[in-house]
């Protein structure tokens, strides 16, 4: 018994110099840092955190990351939009599209260099041959100064929703390019959206009576639809180059940006008429800067936003977008409500109803509408239908 007792109290002496506790509540034995550098690989990775639990934390951030770069990049998009309408109303800036690039390109480079500096340190800058981005160069210079033109030429409406095209223009690039496929019924759902366009193209474009309301010229569909075309090759190139060059998105846009701004450079000066810059006027000048800043929020964010979810995907953020300068340029274009709307479709079931040859005109408010815009009148000449009492009639002065 005495013998047992003293082994007893010489384990647990033991136990004490060794400096644990047992999973009984008992000490228990550490091992000296000697046996650990040696020991089994399996006690040691047991120490570590799993694969899954390294992923987690990444994924989570890279997917809040792409949330906020989309929220930047629709709220950046409609401002631009906006400012460099009101910008290329102004007939001596319309012209000057090849020098606004360039001042976009040259902001977004001044952006990035700043935040690659020691006291914000987002990123690492690195060098790459010139030769190697040029193409991407051109496509992106491509991608600001042909939608600009458009912009200068169309109504802000017809700009954006002629942009819905790119979704479509990006996944068949992406299939001659890299085989790259989409589901089926994801092909479906794009071709309501092909039609919607066409439809837009040909009302947007029909002349009207009233010089109030703002129409797309036919020289401002070509350039859109050339826009979309190079907006969707630079859009499928921005994946492609961060792979091909081991880049992050920042890394690669330092290098692309002042590329872009240096070799439009060259044709400033042959392209561009210029204003006489004393006479800008500062409100105008305020907006430059302005536009500048938008400029270069879209750049940074596009480029995260493709790296997090692919060309096709990055494209369909652009919908908000679509939703929201349609709405807004709707309101700013002098159209009525009942003019080619969405109250126009609502209406046509109201009482009385208009056909001419057979063929549907509108319900009550559309009629009104075009009565009061003269278009109703012009339909009856078109048609060689005698006109009711008082369609196409000036009202009194008195009225």
């Amino acid at each position: 018994m005495a013998d047992r007792t003293s082994s007893s109290e010489a384990e647990r002496f033991d136990d004490e110099k060794n400096g644990g506790r047992s999973p009984t509540g008992s000490f228990v034995k550490v091992k000296p840092m000697e046996d650990l550098e040696g020991g089994n690989d399996i006690e040691r990775a047991e120490l570590l955190p799993t694969a899954t639990q390294q992923q987690q934390a990444p994924e989570k951030s890279s997917a809040r990351a792409a949330v906020i770069w989309m929220v930047v990049n629709t709220l950046a998009t409609i401002g631009i939009v906006f400012t460099n309408k009101a910008i290329f109303s102004d007939p001596s800036l319309k012209l000057a599209q090849l020098t606004f690039a360039s001042f976009h390109f040259f902001v977004t480079w001044l952006t990035l260099f700043t935040l690659s500096r020691p006291r914000f340190a987002m990123f690492v800058p690195r060098r790459v041959a010139i030769k190697e981005i040029i193409p991407l160069a051109v496509a992106m210079s491509l991608n600001v100064i042909l939608p600009n033109l458009s912009l200068a030429f169309s109504t802000v409406t017809f700009y954006q929703i002629a942009r819905i095209l790119l979704t479509p223009t990006v996944a068949l690039m992406n299939f001659v390019l890299y085989r790259a496929t989409l589901p089926r019924n994801a092909i479906y759902a794009l071709i309501p959206a092909c039609l919607g366009v066409g439809m837009t193209s040909y009302y947007d474009s029909l002349p009207t009576a009233d010089e109030k309301v703002k129409t797309t010229s036919s020289i401002g569909v070509f350039f859109a639809f050339s826009g979309i075309f190079a907006s969707s090759l630079y859009t499928v190139w921005i994946a492609s180059y961060c792979k091909k060059l081991q880049m992050n998105p920042m890394q690669l846009l330092f290098n692309q940006a002042p590329v872009s701004s240096f070799m439009l450079l060259y044709a400033i000066p042959f392209i561009d008429t210029f204003p006489v810059w004393t006479e800008v006027p500062l409100n105008r000048w305020m907006m430059i800067l302005l536009s500048g800043g938008f400029a270069s929020l879209i750049n940074m964010s596009q480029f995260f936003i493709i790296a997090q979810t692919g060309p096709v995907s990055s494209t369909v953020v652009g919908h908000l977008k679509t939703c929201s300068i349609v709405a807004l340029g709707w309101m700013t274009s002098g159209r009525a409500v009942g003019d080619r709307s969405i109250k126009e479709f609502s209406d046509w079931p109201t009482i009385p109803q208009l056909y001419v040859d057979k063929e549907f005109v509108g319900g009550c408010d559309i009629l009104v509408s075009m009565h009061q815009n003269g278009e109703l009148a012009k339909l009856f000449e078109e048609k060689k239908v005698l006109a009711p009492p008082g369609v196409g009639e000036e009202k009194p002065a008195s009225e």
